[in-house]
């Protein structure tokens, strides 16, 4: 196949370090026939994408770039990480976005419904209908939008996606579950083994990492590294920092102001209950599941997200986690206009409190720096309310 020239943004040379890496290390994946979908949410069945001989590509952005650019089409007060994901695709400074063939989105909530309409004006949208809800009808329906799906990758790739396809991109999907699940369950070691904020980091940093077998492979051996360190160094020793829980939002567009800055103040994140922790790693694919699609919207649909109503699975694993991490105190973080995590933090609050007994603090913010300090503030009151 003849190698194709791609032409990246006017603006280019403008761009940092780090974006012209990504927009280079994109530009030679698509003249070398990369097949690009980009994606904003964990309930997207990325095994299709796969199967379709295509990389799938994270587009939810954490930085407040963008977002002045997003507000001349977006509300103000809404979500951060809606107006962010826009204003990068608004500008074209987003390279995963600026490369995708196809974009997905899906109903999560109806911030982001409403933005996929505008999205769509910029590049193809395709937008998979999630139910809200767990029952035998709702499975049945995000069934036959899991095949819709892969009917809409066949149908714009011009591909035919065969079943063996989807259960050889099951497995491999499934490995990098196991994969990514024990390295958050370092967290579990007491002492903690690592920061959650480097925790955090590398996972978020996976889902640029294109070489799925590669991630996999780095992360196990980061895993053994960061265990093997524990046995030599920190085993049997004992600390007094808190250990903490992280719940609620994602939280890759606060991780310096929360995270990096409890960390500082002396407590440890060993655990975290969002989209870009543990949550999607939960629960497998069944591959012994004859239907491959039922088998899909089994295990997307259990995710414990907010969207979900009723959600008390949600409230049961955050349960869980706090006697699983020995955890100490909870902070639930909600990005501004997130109502369906603001709503939900009252069940949660009611867990951690009065059925774990220990402090909790809820934190709403966005991506700006003006409230960095107050939080700051915040942070260092909570810890002194924890009897370690």
């Amino acid at each position: 196949m003849e190698k194709q020239e791609i032409k990246l943004p006017a603006d280019f040379a403008s761009y940092g370090d780090a974006r012209r890496a990504g927009f280079l290390k994109m530009k030679e994946l698509k003249e070398n026939g990369a097949r690009v979908v980009g994606m904003f949410c964990s309930f997207v069945p990325t095994e299709l994408v796969y199967a379709a001989g295509a990389l799938p590509v994270g587009l939810c952005a954490f930085t407040d770039e963008p977002i002045p650019a997003a507000e001349a089409h977006l509300p103000r007060n809404l979500c951060p990480l809606i107006k962010a994901s826009y204003g990068f695709a608004l500008t074209d400074t987003c390279p995963y976005f600026y490369f995708s063939d196809l974009v997905v989105g899906e109903t999560t909530c109806d911030g982001k419904k409403k933005m996929f309409e505008l999205l769509d004006e910029i590049k193809e949208t395709y937008v998979m209908q999630l139910p809200h809800s767990r029952d035998e009808r709702s499975l049945a329906f995000w069934r036959g939008e899991i095949v819709a799906f892969k009917e809409k990758l066949e149908d714009f790739f011009g591909i035919q996606i065969t079943e063996e396809a989807i259960r050889q991109a099951i497995r491999r999907k499934n490995r990098e579950r196991q994969v990514m699940r024990r390295y958050l369950e370092l967290g579990k070691l007491d002492p903690a083994p690592m920061s959650g904020y480097e925790m955090g980091t590398r996972v978020d940093a996976g889902s640029f990492s294109f070489d799925l077998d590669q991630r996999c492979d780095e992360v196990e051996s980061r895993t053994a590294e960061v265990l093997a360190r524990w046995e030599a160094e920190l085993k049997g020793t004992s600390t007094d920092r808190p250990r903490l829980l992280v719940t609620g939002c994602p939280n890759a567009g606060v991780r310096e102001k929360i995270i990096r800055a409890v960390e500082e103040l002396g407590a440890d994140v060993v655990a975290f209950d969002t989209c870009n922790g543990i949550r999607e790693k939960v629960e497998l694919v069944d591959e012994s599941e004859s239907d491959v699609y039922m088998a899909l919207a089994r295990k997307y649909l259990n995710i414990n997200c907010s969207v979900m109503s009723p959600n008390e699975s949600r409230r049961n694993y955050v349960a869980k986690m706090i006697d699983e991490y020995a955890v100490d105190g909870v902070i639930e973080i909600v990005l501004q206009s997130c109502h369906t995590y603001d709503v939900e933090a009252h069940f949660i609050h009611r867990v951690v409190t009065e059925e774990k007994g220990i402090p909790y603090l809820n934190i709403e913010t966005d991506y700006s720096q003006a409230d960095k300090g107050q939080i700051g503030t915040r942070l260092a009151a909570f810890l002194e309310t924890i009897d370690k």
